[in-house]
């Protein structure tokens, strides 16, 4: 038996790591197996996250944020994005006419790298504490 094997191991709840209930069945032929339909969201936005400010070694430029966008992983992927706005929004401590949501708006400029980042310029500049928040980037304005 191997030093790294798994027989005989039990899980936190004291069964065995081979018993019935974990390991899957192969269905048989005449069993009906499940249809998967597409998914389309009718969502005004797509989500991204907040990567940080374009930086260099030692200066960084707080105008100018890098997001992520989900599902983006080319540069020509990006293409479709850019001039689309982009709202960061945020919960405050102290409520303004009612509300203690708030929001910061911004534009999807251009393109960073290779994999998908873009760049977006925000009325306000984002604060620190929004790395690694999401943002919404709203499917308007449209070039089509």
């Amino acid at each position: 038996m191997e030093a790294g094997s798994n027989y005989g191991k039990r899980t936190s709840s004291g069964q065995s790591l081979f018993s019935k209930s974990t390991v899957s069945r192969i269905p048989s032929a005449n069993q009906r197996q499940p249809i998967y339909t597409l998914f389309v969201s009718n969502s005004l936005y797509a989500k991204g996250r907040v990567l940080g400010f374009k930086r260099a070694k030692r200066n960084q430029r707080p105008d100018i944020s890098l997001i992520q966008i989900e599902g983006v992983k080319t540069i020509a992927d990006t293409d479709f994005y850019l001039g689309k706005r982009v709202a960061f929004v945020y919960r405050a401590k102290r409520e303004v006419n009612g509300s203690k949501i708030r929001c910061i708006w911004g534009r999807i400029t251009r393109a960073h790298g290779g994999s998908g980042a873009v760049k977006a310029r925000f009325r306000n500049n984002l604060p620190a504490k929004s790395f690694g928040a999401s943002v919404r980037v709203m499917m308007y304005p449209s070039r089509v």
